[in-house]
């Protein structure tokens, strides 16, 4: 066994790790909410998703000068202990193995499962006990997939990125010139300009309606240490990876925006997309869509794992964190850490039960254990931009004060879509508990 992991990515890897877990199954159905919050206005939907980018596309700018400036093992420890030390850099760590990733990761498997079953024909997708078998599946084969063969799983991160921008182009060029032609595009863009004033007042909730889904553009940096010429091609990663998404979103919407009028869509709902496509393309539209939306699943999935993986190791080569001579231990063959492999699977696995007793309200309510981590993950961008400002003096005003500044801005955002929500209490609780639980396994190098 090794302790050291190889240098086995390349930059078309880091960049489908950000746009592949960023765009998941929620872009093809974010089209009906948003314009919802803003009361069906195109124009005002529109610059929320432009607004809604502020938190990823200058986030990325921040953290692709981190990754010119640090590298060690993994991205966000290294850079929250370079910043607030080691006791911090720890807790960012443990917070991003229990808290982050792994219950992603479980509800990935689930959503996966549920729109596999979809697909079949399935009458209860969403809670039958095939759901959950077939959830578990994927939890197996994925994790198998990352742990035996690293480099095919990077080449699925690649692929399912390219597959699941197949639909959503065709949706975003199809529907705007078809649009342009049947002048559907130009009477929601007139409706909108006429009824702007009135409806000014909902933009600030689709802002954070679309904030919510840019989420995951940081998992890049989980395997900097395993990019070739890393300080070169994670911030080439994380800028285009970004930028890629915001063009996307924009697009698609604006695509479906372009088949149907914005009331229709608001009525039909999740439906509408089916609706569009099928006018677009025909009925065996929907079917094929709804494979598209698995293998886009599959890869945001993919890349959940693939993180999760490594953020136990990046803490045992500190000799923190719960048996970190046996988390450290790196396969030779398959040049993954196997305990940290397990350690993530099996959180991901318990994260699997408490979904399935959530949804069924086996504890007698709702928990909705993909909002725990968003509030505190995004509090502690902040505090990094903070110390980037104080820190990188040698930087440009623009690259030094204008970027960070419109970073925090975004970050706020999300943070205030977290507050606002009425179990915030809840996943602090819940949050605060877990990060007590990690610092019994944190030792003072001092003492």
């Amino acid at each position: 066994m090794e302790k050291n992991l190889e240098k086995k990515y390349g930059l078309p890897t880091a960049i489908a790790m950000v746009v592949g877990v960023v765009i998941g199954s929620g872009v093809f159905f974010k089209a009906d909410d948003v314009l919802t919050l803003t009361n069906g206005n195109l124009i005002l939907a529109l610059l929320a998703w432009g607004l809604g980018a502020f938190s990823m596309i200058f986030g990325a700018l921040v953290f692709a000068e981190f990754a010119q400036r640090i590298e060690k093992s993994n991205g966000i420890v290294d850079y929250s202990e370079m910043a607030y030390g080691k006791r911090f850099g720890y807790l960012v760590g443990w917070f991003k193995a229990v808290l982050y990733f792994t219950p992603l990761s479980a509800i990935l498997c689930w959503i996966t499962s549920k729109y596999t079953l979809i697909l079949l024909g399935s009458d209860n997708p969403s809670n039958s006990p095939t759901t959950w078998a077939l959830a578990f599946f994927y939890l197996v084969a994925i994790y198998s997939l990352n742990y035996f063969s690293p480099i095919l799983a990077g080449k699925l991160q690649v692929s399912s990125t390219i597959i699941k921008l197949i639909p959503l182009s065709l949706v975003a060029l199809v529907g705007t010139v078809s649009g342009l032609i049947n002048h559907v595009t130009i009477d929601n863009f007139s409706s909108a300009v006429s009824s702007i004033g009135s409806s000014g007042g909902t933009l600030a909730n689709a802002v954070v309606a679309t904030a919510f889904a840019y989420e995951g553009w940081i998992t890049a940096v989980t395997i900097n240490s395993e990019i070739k010429d890393s300080k070169r091609n994670l911030p080439k990663a994380l800028v285009w990876g970004a930028f890629i998404v915001f063009v996307v979103y924009v697009m698609y919407f604006l695509g479906v925006a372009s088949v149907l009028p914005t009331s229709e869509i608001i009525a039909q709902g999740d439906g509408a997309i089916t609706t569009a496509t099928t006018q677009l393309f025909g009925s065996v539209a929907s079917t094929v869509l709804t494979v598209f939306v698995i293998i886009s699943c599959l890869g945001t999935l993919n890349g959940l794992v693939l993180s999760s993986i490594r953020i136990p190791y990046s803490l045992a080569i500190r000799n923190q964190g719960p048996f970190p001579k046996k988390m450290a231990l790196v396969n030779p063959k398959s040049g993954i850490p196997m305990y940290s492999a397990i350690f993530s699977a099996l959180l991901t696995l318990t994260y699997t039960i408490l979904w399935h007793a959530s949804i069924n309200e086996t504890f007698g309510r709702y928990i909705g254990l993909d909002e725990i981590p968003i509030v505190l993950i995004y509090a502690l961008y902040i505090f990094l931009y903070i110390w980037y400002i104080r820190t990188f003096d040698d930087l440009s005003f623009s690259k030094r004060y204008v970027v960070p500044v419109c970073a925090i801005m975004g970050a706020l955002v999300i943070v205030y879509g977290g507050i606002t929500n009425p179990s915030i209490g809840l996943y602090l609780l819940v949050s605060i508990a877990v990060l007590g639980l990690g610092l019994l396994f944190y030792r003072d190098e001092k003492k």
